[in-house]
């Protein structure tokens, strides 16, 4: 795991058991059955487990048992982050409460007719986030992703659930992602894009993060500056069993270059990875050469 492969980890045996539990039990059984998985991938997960750790003490400077604490709290949280998911795709989100700082920002964006750029990253749940908004914001949210997930999981998950309840727009080679951007912006509708991992051989730019040099996807900063509507960057971390912290930055409006606006992200991130280290859910070496 020393790169991001873009897939999504877990064995279909592993989806079918939880989603189980969350469908008949309730999501409080599931979380405490995630408990012991928790444990278990604390023990035998050596490389996500590696490399936290060496975020933490290296970046962080966090180390000895402070630091093997929150990478327990960091697989447990990240493992309620997909249940929370799973009960939000069965119909069970009315436990969730959030409070929302500066959501005036996205109510403003949606006014402002032109659509609107939400960057964010794999710290907290962008997408249940979303769940909670959608409808009171904007009626629609579209997700910029790759379509890399194992075949058989994402199968079994859109048979199960329905599949996610946002419109994804998949990342295309031949470029059809960039006119569907488009489109959705003209109509007025929010585009989400993750902007802290990179495939290799994809386009990048090496930016100073917590110090030290890190390498992110040029795509969607170039896509941002792009488009004539604001950008905003947008975080939702999880704050309580039940209850999640959301966050929005004041909008760009103005023309900016890629790298200007990436940036003002990385600065926004680092201060949102401070604040919640244990929910960094980036399980490589961030920084290799």
């Amino acid at each position: 795991m020393n790169r991001w492969d873009g897939k999504t980890k877990g064995s279909l045996l592993g989806y079918k058991i939880f989603l189980f539990f969350v469908k008949v039990l309730g999501l409080g059984f599931a979380y405490r059955l995630l408990q012991l998985v928790t444990y278990y991938y604390f023990l035998f997960a050596a490389r996500p487990k590696k490399a936290l750790l060496d975020f933490y003490s290296d970046t962080l400077h966090i180390s000895g048992k402070p630091a093997l604490d929150l990478v327990r709290k960091n697989f447990y949280i990240f493992g309620q982050t997909l249940l929370d998911r799973a009960a939000f795709l069965l119909g069970k989100g009315s436990h969730f409460t959030h409070i929302f700082e500066n959501e005036q920002y996205l109510l403003d964006i949606r006014n402002g007719g032109k659509g609107g750029m939400l960057l964010s990253a794999h710290l907290g749940n962008w997408e249940t986030a979303g769940n909670l908004l959608k409808g009171r914001i904007t009626p629609t949210i579209n997700i910029v992703m790759l379509d890399a997930e194992v075949e058989s999981i994402k199968k079994f998950m859109d048979l199960s659930t329905g599949g996610s309840r946002f419109k994804i727009i998949p990342i295309k080679n031949d470029l059809s992602h960039i006119i569907s951007i488009r489109n959705a912006l003209i109509n007025n509708e929010f585009v989400a894009i993750h902007a802290d991992r990179y495939m290799e051989g994809a386009k990048f730019i090496e930016m100073d993060f917590m110090g030290k040099e890190a390498k992110f996807p040029y795509g969607p900063f170039v896509i941002a500056s792009k488009f004539d509507a604001p950008v905003t960057f947008v975080f939702a971390a999880k704050d309580g069993k039940y209850s999640y912290h959301l966050s929005a930055t004041a909008p760009i409006t103005q023309k900016m270059k890629p790298e200007e606006i990436a940036r003002l992200y990385v600065d926004e991130l680092e201060r949102k990875v401070r604040q919640y280290p244990e929910q960094w859910f980036n399980y490589f070496n961030f920084f290799q050469e």
